[in-house]
């Protein structure tokens, strides 16, 4: 039962919010001022140059593990170039989720409202990433590297069961984590230049699908019903174990000349691998910490995924 001191906190809560319509109208400038066609932006007839990473050495899932000590530096910079086409795959499974959320969140709404013209030029953007990210990968030379059929088919589920809370706060954790690790990427000179530009547009246009998100998510936690807030947390917690699991792909190992086994062991036991994850998901669990996600079964759904501390 709702009382009247519940209805006023939610009116002052409400009242913090900032309006719809004006962000929206905001992003919509700085999309038509700062998006990026990847085909001509990037050079994808340069050859790619020898002794250069495809992904900063700190932030594959072996470094300074027992196994990533007796590789030698030709071996670490082929699992740098299998693990970025496995993140390259991961992103394009997440990206097509989200613009299927995204598109069933406009659905019921107003077609010529700020908010959706603005939803439709997110979902125009993953586009444009999901081919970026495809090319990036036969660029490479690396085979895709789909998720597991058990997480394929999870993520069926969650898509059909999805509430609008659930479905923004899924896309904040699809977006967060590698947002923070590929800026870390586009200015290190270690990698190549062809993988820094593709990280460089990734990092500007996500940065306005975050603020939307964020904002969005706000509003629906305030604004839903119990039932839906519990769901949204326990679903966001069990989307977290599941892209913990999915984040590197076992496959990699293999195709690098590890032992798969020998490799996922050490990957779990490594602390620098869990400070990596849980430093890189910090922003975004204190956010959802603080508009009440991470609460009741989806924190311990959290602490199982190893993203948060």
């Amino acid at each position: 039962m709702t009382t009247v001191t519940d209805r006023a906190a939610l009116r002052d809560a409400l009242g913090l919010l900032k309006d719809r319509e004006q962000i929206a109208e905001r992003l919509l400038e700085s999309s038509a001022k700062h998006s990026f066609d990847p085909d001509k932006e990037l050079d994808w007839d340069a050859p790619l140059i020898e002794g250069k990473y495809y992904w900063p050495p700190e932030l594959l899932s072996l470094y300074d593990t027992p196994l990533w000590k007796r590789m030698g530096e030709e071996q670490r910079i082929d699992l740098s170039r299998h693990e970025a086409a496995a993140l390259g795959s991961l992103g394009i499974w997440f990206e097509i989720i989200l613009m299927q959320l995204l598109v069933r969140h406009i659905y019921d709404k107003s077609l010529t409202s700020n908010h959706v013209r603005y939803a439709l030029t997110e979902i125009a953007d993953e586009c444009r990433h999901s081919m970026m990210f495809a090319r990036m990968i036969q660029k490479a030379g690396a085979p895709a590297y789909p998720v597991s059929r058990v997480n394929h088919n999870l993520a069926r589920v969650l898509k059909t069961v999805s509430t609008t809370p659930g479905s923004f706060a899924c896309t904040l954790l699809g977006e967060e984590i590698l947002d923070w690790m590929q800026r870390l990427t586009f200015p290190d000179e270690r990698v190549q230049p062809l993988i820094r530009g593709v990280t460089r547009i990734h990092v500007i246009e996500e940065a306005r699908h975050v603020r939307y998100a964020r904002e969005e998510l706000r509003r629906q936690m305030l604004t839903a019903p119990r039932w839906e807030q519990e769901l949204t947390r326990v679903s966001c917690g069990e989307a977290a174990r599941v892209f913990s699991l999915a984040f590197v792909n076992p496959a990699v190992y293999e195709n690098v000349g590890l032992d798969r086994r020998e490799a996922v062991a050490q990957v779990k036991a490594s602390g620098h691998r869990r400070e990596v994850m849980q430093t890189g998901a910090k922003r975004l669990t204190d956010f959802l910490d603080d508009i009440g996600v991470l609460r009741g079964v989806g924190r311990r759904l959290w602490k199982s995924s190893g993203l948060l501390a």
